[in-house]
């Protein structure tokens, strides 16, 4: 079992009723519970599903739902009606439930019993019928949720349910995450910035500022015999390249960004904070040449690289949204293989060979997408208050397909927006001592990137190998937030079109509201 999913649940009701007698119950009971045991054994989804019985009544389908509502344990119910199961027993069930909602249209035999198949039989598998009648029910009721389609032992049909899985776990985990923005929104950047109100109510995301003169006020306290046993972790995770910087200032730069490293995660500790952002104008005292001077002296680049790869959300620049969202990747993307990180939009490659996007940030890659071990190097870094020679870890990323996923405030709805795309394996770059990825958008460049900005996505985005857009779309049905995806059967035109449907549809429900 996943470490971070060990101690959730997926709650699985089946839905039946009395009126064929208690003995088909006790049948639809046994199917249901060797069923549930079959889907925990394949290993495919990674939250254990517990069986919570039969609900027969209108009474039983409320008290499962609400108990599932207070059970910190449960990310989500999987419904699936073995019999006739009337709908309208499940009307203030579906009121009362506040966690996401799996409909699971199986069976519990794959194929009919052609010399045998009798009206008993008939009567006790009807999935077909019930859940038909569920699925009514829950349009009406305009309950947002997922349908899986297929046999349950079927390898796909899991593979479905697994996606879910992680989705869930994700959103639960949004509704404790808290953010710490260390400094505000730099430059009057616009797409970083948003609505906190309505991201929490929306998202379960809470981001507070975070005063840069209180992380200070840990950073004074970090020790030297803390920041050398640190570097020592260094030593032995990354190869270490000492460059033009020199051996005396690279290891003391090395040494003073394990300081900074420290007091963050102390910060973000002590504060029950698992995302953050960093503003690379505000680092504390303004004048490093003050003897009295109190601040980081770099950038934390390799602070927040670090702290990325375990799990916590991040953002440049004050983009607590982006933080708030690398941090659901993250969860998603645990037992996974290939990685995520966050990533920026930094400069294109105009080319016979295919036009393509070099990602990086000043330092703040995380090494989770790595090719090759990274190597730690010290270099001057021309930006920001702090125009300083600068640690951090640089490699290239994977190739493959990813994903990239942003979200948006759009001032009457936030939209999630992802695109795929195909990293490919860049030419050397000697001179620009960063982790970075190069990536081709889908389609093409020109259609991708074009639908990215007409879409208003972000410059800075949450990027995974393994998490696709199946995934964020589930996240956002969850969430009651917009989606919209560009991939290889993307057109501008069909795209355009997409955009102004949507528009008219969020206007339309919020003038009905």
């Amino acid at each position: 079992m996943i470490e971070k999913f060990q101690n959730l649940e997926l709650w699985f009701v089946t839905g039946a009723q009395l009126l064929y007698g208690g003995e088909t119950v006790k049948i639809v009971d046994g199917h249901s519970q060797e069923m549930v045991a079959g889907l925990n054994q394949t290993g495919i989804i990674p939250i254990k599903v517990v069986y919570k019985g039969t609900s027969n009544s209108s009474a039983e389908v409320e008290a499962v739902m609400k108990a599932a509502n207070n059970d910190e344990k449960c990310v989500g119910i999987i419904t699936w009606m073995h019999t006739f199961s009337p709908a309208k027993m499940w009307i203030k069930g579906l009121q009362a439930l506040k966690k996401p909602l799996l409909h699971f249209h199986t069976q519990y035999n794959a194929e009919l019993p052609w010399d045998s198949i009798d009206m008993d039989f008939m009567n006790l598998n009807q999935s077909a019928h019930g859940d038909i009648e569920f699925g009514h029910i829950c349009t009406r009721m305009r309950i947002p949720r997922k349908v899986v389609v297929g046999y349950w032992k079927s390898e796909e049909a899991q593979r479905q349910i697994a996606v879910w899985a992680r989705v869930a776990a994700a959103v639960a985990d949004a509704h404790d995450v808290r953010c710490l923005m260390f400094g505000m929104n730099m430059n009057n950047v616009a797409v970083t910035d948003g609505d906190r109100v309505e991201f929490e109510q929306r998202l379960g995301y809470h981001v507070d500022y975070y005063p840069v003169s209180s992380l200070m006020d840990y950073f004074k306290k970090v020790t030297d015999e803390e920041a050398d046993a640190l570097v020592e972790e260094y030593k032995a995770q990354y190869t270490i390249k000492i460059d033009e910087s020199g051996e005396e200032v690279y290891w003391q730069k090395v040494k003073n960004a394990a300081k900074a490293e420290i007091a963050l995660r102390r910060v973000l500790k002590d504060e029950g904070a698992t995302a953050f952002t960093t503003n690379f104008d505000d680092l504390g005292d303004a004048d490093i040449n003050d003897p009295n001077f109190v601040g980081f002296d770099q950038i934390p680049g390799l602070a927040s690289q670090r702290l990325m790869a375990e799990g916590y959300g991040f953002g440049a620049e004050g983009d607590w949204k982006t933080a708030c969202l690398y941090r659901s990747l993250w969860v998603m993307n645990q037992g996974l293989e290939k990685g995520c990180s966050f990533l920026e939009d930094y400069t294109l490659n105009f080319s016979s060979e295919g036009t393509s996007s070099l990602q990086s940030h000043m330092l703040e890659v995380t090494p989770l997408i790595a090719v090759n071990k990274p190597t730690l190097e010290v270099h001057f870094l021309g930006i920001g208050i702090r125009k300083q020679q600068t640690a951090r870890l640089v490699f290239t990323s994977k190739t493959g397909a990813g994903c990239k996923a942003t979200v948006v405030d759009l001032g009457n709805r936030f939209r999630l927006i992802t695109s795929d795309v195909e990293c490919i394996e860049p030419k050397p770059m000697p001179n620009l001592p960063v982790a970075s990825a190069l990536w081709i958008p889908q389609p093409s460049f020109e259609i991708g990137a074009a639908a990215w900005i007409l879409a208003g996505g972000t410059h800075h985005s949450a990027f995974s190998y393994d998490i696709t857009a199946e995934y964020w779309s589930d996240f956002a049905e969850m969430t009651g937030i917009e989606f919209i995806g560009i991939n290889k059967d993307t057109t501008i035109d069909g795209f355009k079109q997409q955009l102004r449907n949507n528009e008219v549809y969020y206007m339309l429900n919020k003038a009905l509201k």
